[in-house]
């Protein structure tokens, strides 16, 4: 793996390598971010963010509020498979905005980047639901990934005010741990405001991905849509899309 580009502030450390033909994000040695043209199926983490857009059929998802960029790859991803009408991504990170532009590929037609704090933004906009939000917001501690806001009920509440009536918000969490501690689980009248909810796992990641929608889906709509979108099917052999889901409603 080498070194394609390095910047050293006085806290945080910056890199970008390349395997192959992947580009990588490192942060203070925290992987943040991946992507392949050629292969945009990795695997990985990312993945699973992008995936419960097919609960339902991807022509229903229009609109999409990622919140914490990264690199970038979950956009990717979004306009490679979903081809939503409109991507707006919030992150606090001025480098990071940089490295998605100059290194992951993110212009203005993959998505609108916004310089900002989520909570400020999500406070203040004004505009049209969301048909999907992403919360991927996270920093470094001692090396390791940490949340960069709690998913408390008082931040599902603020979430869900943007979310369209059939909308699905996506939360990335370290472990099942934290997701069993978020607002979600903590708070029945959390619960009440949604139909249906997930969580998704992958091989040789901790992370669960919590999904929770406004209206009621199965597993198997989910199934049968990633079957019918090319590249997506994980029956195929050819296919690098790992994944486990299970119910928590």
């Amino acid at each position: 793996m080498s070194l394609v580009w390095l910047k050293q502030t006085k806290d945080t450390r910056y890199e970008v390598r390349s395997a192959g033909h992947s580009v990588r994000l490192y942060t203070n040695g925290v992987f943040h971010s991946q992507f392949n043209s050629k292969s945009p199926v990795s695997g990985s983490v990312w993945d699973l963010l992008m995936l419960p857009a097919f609960f339902y059929p991807p022509d229903e998802i229009k609109r999409i509020l990622v919140l914490g960029v990264g690199g970038g790859t979950v956009i990717r991803l979004l306009n490679h498979f979903v081809q939503p009408e409109r991507i707006v991504a919030v992150e606090l990170n001025p480098v990071h905005i940089q490295i998605a532009k100059r290194y992951f590929g993110i212009d203005q037609r993959e998505a609108e980047l916004v310089c900002a704090d989520a909570r400020d933004w999500v406070s203040e906009y004004q505009g049209p639901p969301f048909d999907m939000i992403i919360d991927d917001l996270f920093g470094e501690e001692e090396g390791e990934p940490k949340r960069a806001i709690a998913a408390s009920p008082n931040w599902k509440r603020q979430l869900l005010s943007h979310l369209s009536k059939r909308g699905v918000l996506v939360m990335n969490f370290v472990s099942a741990k934290e997701m069993g501690q978020s607002g979600y689980f903590v708070s029945a009248a959390t619960q009440k405001r949604f139909q249906s909810a997930f969580r998704l796992t992958m091989p040789g990641y901790e992370n669960v991905v919590g999904v929770f929608l406004r209206t009621h889906v199965t597993s198997k709509q989910l199934r049968e849509n990633l079957a019918n979108t090319a590249g997506l099917n994980p029956k195929l052999k050819s296919s690098k899309l790992r994944y486990s889901i299970r119910s928590v409603l």
